[in-house]
Order: C-alpha cells, then structure tokens, then sequence
C-alpha cells in the first residue's frame, strides 16, 4: 500500500486528549470524529486534511487515555497513517484494529507540509529525491491492517482467525 499526501508534523508526547479532547468527543460517529481531530491542537488540521496526508510525530505518540476515537478519527478524516518515533501502546493497538498503518522511526527530517510518498508494507518514505526506511507494521499486525482492521480480518477469515 502506497499514498503519497502532505505531513502534519507534531512533536513528542502527543495525547489521546490532543487529538480527540474529551468534552468534543460525545460520538462514536466518524464523521463527527473527523471534524474534531486536534480541535484544539491544531484547528486547521479536521478543515484543510486531505485524504492520504500522514500525521507524523515525535516520541509517545498517542500517550494518555484508551479512548479509541483517537486513531478513529485520525481515520475518519482521512489520514493514510501515522509516523512517529514511538507510540503510546494502547494508540498503537487502537491503530492497527482500526486498520490505520504506522511507522516507526526518525522523524527528525519530516517538516510539516513536507509532501511524501510511504509504502505503508515496507517502510520506505520518499520526500524528493531522499528515502529513509522506518520499521513497518509485520507478520499479524500487518495482516489486521491490510484487512481495514481487527473487524474486517475476523469476518473474512471467522472465529478461528489467530494463525
């Protein structure tokens, strides 16, 4: 899977609540999710993300709460993946449930607006003529993903999915 689309850089330690605060986040409904991505952090991103734009952080990325509505509205408003240098660990399995890629890496020379090519597979990000390798999703992870999550992996393969 590959997209390419425009980097909404954040920093470290980006929460659950930065992206999805909590008094915005009264829905399960995506599309009203979508509209309060980074509300307060960012209030442009929900009006001028594209589809295929990727999120890109810093260290603890997704830190905080377990609120799912996180990686759902990242989702929802269209955002191919996100990466970061690490992730808060209930954002990274939220993520991947809900079909959403991440990369894992050095995200110190993405610059916000940067434009890049990913190959969520693989790991290899292309900005211009420069390409850098991240660590990719695997094996089971990767497989959740290239369903469109943990949902869409079950129904197709039924209750005996785990290989």
């Amino acid at each position: 899977m590959i997209t390419r689309g425009r980097v909404w850089k954040f920093g470290d330690n980006v929460s659950t609540d930065a992206i999805t605060p909590g008094r915005y986040n009264l829905t399960k409904d995506p599309e009203e999710l979508a509209r309060i991505a980074f509300i307060e952090a960012r209030p442009e991103f929900a009006r001028e993300v594209k589809p295929g734009d990727v999120v890109v952080g810093g260290r603890n990325f997704g830190i905080g709460s377990s609120r799912e509505s996180a990686a759902l509205s990242l989702k929802a408003a269209g955002v191919a993946g996100v990466i970061a240098k690490s992730f808060g660990r209930i954002f990274y399995r939220n993520a991947i449930n809900l079909g959403l890629p991440l990369l894992i890496g050095d995200t110190d020379w993405l610059q916000d607006g940067d434009i890049i090519e990913v190959n969520w597979r693989t790991g290899e990000v292309r900005k211009g003529d420069e390409v850098r390798q991240f660590r990719p999703l695997e094996g089971f992870l990767w497989k959740i993903v290239e369903e469109g999550g943990i949902i869409e992996y079950v129904r197709r393969r039924g209750d005996l999915c785990i290989e």
